[in-house]
This record gives C-alpha cells, sequence and structure tokens, in this order.
C-alpha cells in the first residue's frame, strides 16, 4: 500500500507518516522543508520513503506533483498541506492571502479531483482532506482561513455523497479538528487559550474514521459538542461569537 502524504513535514501531516509507516505502508511525503522531510524519511525504517520537496503555494507545483506520480498506484491521498494568517481582512498583505489560497484550496481541490480519477478508475483508494472545525463558520480575523476550509468541507461532503450514490468503493472524507499542538499558531502568528489535542491521536483517529468511510471527522468531545451546541445559534450570533474568540488570541496581523 503507498500513500501521499502533502504537509508532511511537521504536526498532523508527519503523525501520518509514522502511523502508517508502522503499519507497513510505503510512503511519498511532500512539503516545503527538504530538511525535515529528510529527518522524517531517516526515522521511518522498514518502508519505501520518497521525499519530494514542493511549494503548494504554487498552483502549478500540484499538476506537476500530480504528472510525477500519477503513473503509479496512490492508495491513499491526504491533503494535509495548509496554513493561517491572521489579522483584520483589511490588514493582511494580499500576498499572503493569495498563497494561502493557492495551499488551502487550488492545490488541494487539483489534487483530489486528478488522483480521484485514478481511484475510480480502478474502483479502490481513499483520499482524507484536512479541514478544521473553521470550515463549519465564518472567521473575522481569520478570514482567509476560515473561508478556505468552508470550501474543503463541503467539497468533499459533495464529492462523499457522488461516490455514495454510485455505490464507489472510493472512499473520501474531511478532517475536522479543532485546535491541535501543531505549528499552525507560528505560521498564523496567533496563540489559542485552549490546549490544542495531540496530533499523534487526532491523525490515528482520522485515519480510523476514513478507512470505515465516515464523511466528517471530528476528533474529541469538546469539538463535537461544539458542532452541535452552533446548530442552535444564528449565522450572525456565531460569527460574532467568532470574532470575541479570535480577538481573545495574542497575536499581530500577518
Amino acid at each position: 500500500m503507498k500513500a501521499l502524504i502533502t504537509g508532511a513535514s511537521s504536526g498532523i501531516g508527519r503523525e501520518f507518516a509514522r502511523i502508517l509507516a508502522a503499519r507497513g505502508w510505503d510512503l511519498i511525503i511532500a512539503a516545503r522543508s527538504t530538511d525535515k522531510l529528510n529527518a522524517l524519511k531517516e526515522e521511518l525504517s522498514g518502508v519505501s520513503v520518497r521525499v519530494i520537496t514542493i511549494d503548494l503555494s504554487r498552483e502549478q507545483d500540484a499538476y506537476d506533483l500530480y504528472e510525477h506520480l500519477h503513473e503509479e498506484e496512490i492508495d491513499m491521498l491526504i491533503n494535509n498541506a495548509g496554513f493561517g494568517a491572521y489579522g483584520l481582512f483589511e490588514d493582511v498583505p494580499l500576498e499572503r492571502e493569495m498563497a494561502l489560497i493557492h495551499t488551502n484550496i487550488c492545490s488541494l481541490h487539483i489534487l483530489t479531483k486528478l488522483f480521484l480519477g485514478d481511484m475510480l478508475a480502478r474502483d479502490s483508494g481513499m483520499i482524507l482532506n484536512v479541514g478544521s472545525m473553521a470550515g463549519f463558520s465564518a472567521g473575522p480575523k481569520l478570514s482567509s482561513y476560515y473561508a478556505s476550509k468552508n470550501y474543503v468541507v463541503r467539497l468533499t461532503e459533495a464529492i462523499h455523497e457522488e461516490l455514495r450514490r454510485e455505490n464507489s468503493r472510493v472512499k473520501v472524507s474531511v478532517l475536522c479538528p479543532g485546535p491541535v499542538d501543531t505549528n499552525f499558531n507560528k505560521t498564523a502568528n496567533v496563540d489559542f487559550s485552549v490546549k490544542g489535542l495531540d496530533p499523534h491521536s487526532v491523525a490515528a483517529y482520522a485515519l480510523k474514521k476514513c478507512e470505515q468511510g465516515k464523511m466528517v471527522i471530528i476528533p474529541g468531545l469538546t469539538m463535537k459538542l461544539t458542532k452541535i451546541f452552533e446548530h442552535f445559534l444564528s449565522e450572525k450570533a456565531i460569527t460574532r461569537l467568532s470574532y470575541d474568540v479570535q480577538n481573545a488570541k495574542d497575536g499581530q496581523p500577518s
């Protein structure tokens, strides 16, 4: 079995690699940091691990990644690459937002579309898109990030239902965690006021639920309850609450 993991150099992506390697999966790990990928490769033993240095904020890199791998049988695609940018919409540099959109939306869309076609042709495979609890609401002061994760969630849900109607054996899921103890905060230039979940536990839970064919994967009881609670609030109330939560975080606009 072979898995392609984007954003594999740290956080949840690195934990996906560790767990799958322990299960005997061959891996293709992709990210911008060659040094971190090579360090991860050295850590993993007993399986084939290929390192691909790539910057998915450049849309063409997603096409190039597929072209490089499309003749191989990828059994699982994990679209984990992504980042956030904290600050008022008017203050966050446009270049930063466009890099975010290309990474979180465009490259994920391209890789999902192209590898899904290959999986459908052989009627097997799994795609796990990493979304966020942010994908269920608007996020003042993290507006582009929340919007990008809304796209990831809704796209994955739609594909999941299409495949269900077609009785396809291909599985597509979206992981929607709350705060996780990763480098996200540093990249987005923000601090969470609550302790993040352990990335290894999140990755293990996500893989288990993806293999079971679950559409939306929400790890942790707190986030499950939060999702239920949001059903009783208006969009306006949720957005106002989201602003208050973001505003309480320490950080400066990116």
